[in-house]
């Protein structure tokens, strides 16, 4: 069974401001000299093959290492053949099209452990690959991102000149980031616009409150959470004591621009809305011994006020499981837009040599057994946000979300 903590729900751009919980693992790597590809090469290859249940031929593998071996002009690149090997198994990684799943090498994984390790700077916004192509989930709130324009949908096609189709998507992450006061300048694609356009963004460091909160006009409760860290737990406890103090007419509970975190903190959250043991999510694994499924704590402390989940398509993963669960359960209303559809779970195994495999492990379904992978969660009442709105400071789903609950 799962440690819910050893279980993060996020798109990987978030690694650009956010990461935790990446759970430690021993694997067997292929650059042991007595593995599987050592003695393939050096025997018969279906001969060693004979008791994989797949009975792969690798003959065609190494007769093109062969090829490159003794006939590609540029012998400094061919002769290392741990490239060769680090090469294949990323080859071997990006087939599956998925793009939550991903290798890096030893240098790649401690340059990755060293930022998450230091204190985060750069724009603030989540990244994730759709058809190929670097796309922005959700700027954080209140980040260089946000405050420089950049919306879930944008295309970032060049990073300084470079093309992103050209780079992985760790190299884009690491190029984005940067310290604090230098400027990258992102070469945007936008559905809307017949020409892309080019915004500079000054990095900055990248300190965000997991949870805001205030008390709205009419005795409504306005709760914010900004992403599902190790902080979001304290400090929502926090906010919710602070409704208690009055009986709201009604609470506001924000979940937009939130692109996930860990899946234990979602059912938190949720606890506090639904009174008894209520399932909130469920775990699918590919053979079905690992299948879990979570409940509520049966402890809610605000389960009768009435309520409103505001989404948008920056809402992914954990956020999503906060607003399925509480829209099948018919605890709230979701209010917004499409979310942005992420229904996996992946953890990461450190491996042997220094190297990491980040990889989908089983798929989450809402408490109605409904997938949300590439579809999202469509909100009760629809409410776009308009841009001649956002540029007169009119938060028109906030307003929507008010007005419903003063009319209640």
């Amino acid at each position: 069974m799962y440690a819910k903590r050893n279980i993060l729900l996020t798109t990987l751009g978030l690694l650009i401001f956010f990461l935790a919980g990446w759970k430690g693992a021993e694997y067997f790597y292929l650059s042991n000299q007595d593995n599987f590809l050592a003695k393939c090469r050096l025997e018969d290859c279906n001969a060693v093959l004979s008791d994989n249940p797949q009975n792969v031929d690798l003959s065609l593998y190494w007769d093109v290492w062969d090829e490159l071996d003794s006939r590609y002009v540029d012998g400094s690149k061919v002769l290392d053949s741990q490239n060769f090997i680090y090469g294949s198994i990323k080859g071997l990684v990006d087939s599956l099209g998925d793009p939550y799943t991903v290798f890096m090498t030893p240098e790649e994984t401690k340059e990755f452990e060293e930022n998450l390790n230091s204190q985060l700077q750069g724009i603030g916004a989540e990244l994730s690959v759709q058809d190929g192509m670097l796309v922005v989930i959700s700027p954080l709130k209140d980040s260089p991102a946000e405050k420089a324009g950049l919306k879930p949908g944008d295309i970032i096609f060049e990073i300084d000149g470079k093309t992103t189709s050209e780079m992985t998507l760790f190299d884009a992450i690491m190029k984005i980031r940067g310290e604090k006061g230098t400027d990258v300048t992102l070469t945007i694609i936008r559905g809307e616009l017949d020409e892309p356009f080019e915004v500079t963004i000054t990095r900055d460091d990248i300190n965000v409150e997991s949870v805001t909160s205030e008390r709205l006009e009419g005795n409504i409760a306005y709760i914010s959470i900004n992403q599902f860290s190790d902080n979001t737990a304290e400090e929502f406890e926090k906010a919710v004591n602070d409704i208690l103090l009055n009986t709201p007419k009604g609470v506001i509970l924000d979940l937009r621009y939130n692109g996930g975190g860990y899946l234990d903190i979602s059912v938190d959250i949720v606890s506090e809305f639904i009174e008894g043991k209520k399932p909130v999510v469920s775990i699918k694994t590919k053979d079905g011994n690992e299948d879990q499924i979570f409940d509520t704590t049966g402890n809610a402390r605000i389960a009768k006020a009435p309520l409103v989940v505001l989404v948008n398509d920056g809402s992914a993963s954990a956020s999503e499981i906060v607003a399925g669960a509480i829209q099948d359960s018919k605890r709230g209303i979701i209010m917004g837009e499409q979310t942005f559809g992420k229904g996996s779970v992946q953890e990461v195994e450190f491996l042997q040599d220094g190297s990491s495999l980040r990889m989908t492990i089983a798929k989450w379904l809402t408490p109605s057994g409904r997938s949300i992978s590439e579809v999202g969660i469509t909100p009760d009442r629809i409410v776009i946000q308009k841009q001649e709105d956002l540029d007169k400071n009119i938060d028109s789903q906030l307003e929507e979300a008010k007005n419903y609950l003063t009319n209640l």
